[in-house]
């Protein structure tokens, strides 16, 4: 974050100081010997929080209250993943016709994937829990493990055009990509 006289300053937006206007593409073009003959001061932007989670900078809201909203928005999720076949279940009953197999299994699989991820959100045990939970990322990179569950690092050699050599990433960890275990159920996917 760059300040002038206790004011914010933005990139790519023009400002006046000492009566000269300066302009947007200023803060950018300037060297860093310009902005501080000016006065202007670089700091750390100010730590941001979900407002949703938190009222505050570690400050989470009540995790018992935060359980229960999510819990009811997946019912409201599920609702509107349900809704546009509504009709084709309406349309069957009313004219003692059918209702096509693929809807009957989608509709079922959406409200497993509801009751499901209620239970999840249950079972976290804290807020950053929740928030992974709800909007972690899709995979995660972690250490890859053998059979016995032991970290695997690499060799202390590698065979490179048919010779044994230092390996110059030696006991560094075998990494991997991978699902992301902490994160809800999917929703099915509509039809």
């Amino acid at each position: 974050m760059l300040t002038l006289n206790n004011k914010t300053l933005s990139y790519d937006r023009a400002f006046t100081h000492a009566g000269i206007q300066y302009p947007a593409n200023w803060l950018r073009l300037a060297t860093l010997e310009e902005r501080n003959a000016l006065g202007i001061t670089e700091s750390a932007d100010p730590a941001t929080y979900d407002q949703r989670f938190y009222w505050g900078v570690d400050n989470p809201k009540e995790l018992a209250g935060l359980k229960t909203l999510w819990s009811n928005t997946q019912n409201e999720i599920a609702g509107s993943l349900l809704a546009p076949s509504d009709w084709v279940i309406i349309k069957a009953k009313e004219t003692g016709g059918h209702i096509p197999s693929a809807w009957k299994t989608y509709r079922a699989a959406v409200r497993t994937a509801c009751n499901t991820r209620q239970t999840e959100i249950n079972a976290v045990a804290d807020v950053p829990a929740l928030m992974e939970l709800l909007f972690g990322a899709a995979t995660v990179t972690q250490q890859k493990k053998d059979s016995e569950g032991v970290g695997m690092v690499e060799p202390d050699t590698i065979t490179v055009d048919g010779k044994e050599e230092a390996n110059p990433v030696a006991g560094d960890p075998v990494m991997e990509t991978v699902t992301n275990p902490a994160i809800a159920t999917a929703w099915p996917t509509p039809i």
